[in-house]
């Protein structure tokens, strides 16, 4: 049985879920030679959340991301990105998101805000989610699904590397898109 997002009764889907790492993608985008994207994705992680539909305020959500996962379909260049240049894998094995606020913005909307740890720099950022669906599947678990993104600055993170190009402008863009597919699982 499938739900749309139109009138969910969100105080029903109070309770604690794992993401499905199977089925959910935490992904990023980032501009690459000032002329095309690079997309990319983190493939080993885990997560849970404690969702409370009636007090969206004291909902939890704790990711957990193996830097060590990074894929963007090129082995040269995750490698570069698992070394000192980016993320530093050896130092930083895990990239870390813990939820500090969680607010209902829309029927169907919901701002996360929490502390994103990436090479041991701990900022504070909010991504905008859209609830996407409610579903039952064959297995009988029942799934909530969301999806939204955010940009960052990587400097931030101390993530600085970059080579110039001769064309002007840098290899690797500033900014990078983190884009998130999820699908969690009620526990029990």
């Amino acid at each position: 049985m499938t739900t749309t997002t139109t009138g969910v009764d969100f105080a029903a889907l109070t309770g604690a879920y794992t993401i499905d790492p199977a089925h959910t993608r935490i992904g990023f985008v980032a501009r690459h030679a000032m002329v095309t994207k690079v997309r990319g994705a983190f493939n080993d992680f885990a997560g849970a959340v404690r969702f409370d539909g009636a007090n969206p305020a004291a909902t939890a959500v704790d990711v957990t991301i193996e830097a060590a996962s990074i894929d963007t379909r090129n082995a040269q260049r995750d490698e570069h990105l698992r070394g000192n240049d980016f993320l530093d894998m050896e130092q930083f094995p895990q990239i870390t998101f813990r939820s500090t606020d969680f607010a209902q913005t829309a029927a169907d909307a919901f701002a996360l805000t929490g502390d994103l740890t990436i090479k041991g720099v701990t900022k504070s950022i909010t991504i905008p989610f859209q609830h996407e669906g409610v579903a039952t599947d064959p297995y009988g678990n029942l799934r909530v699904g969301f999806e939204g993104s955010v940009v960052i600055n990587r400097r931030d993170y101390g993530v600085t590397w970059n080579a110039a190009l001769e064309t002007g402008g840098v290899l690797v863009s500033d900014k990078i898109t983190l884009e998130f597919e999820v699908s969690a699982i009620k526990n029990g």
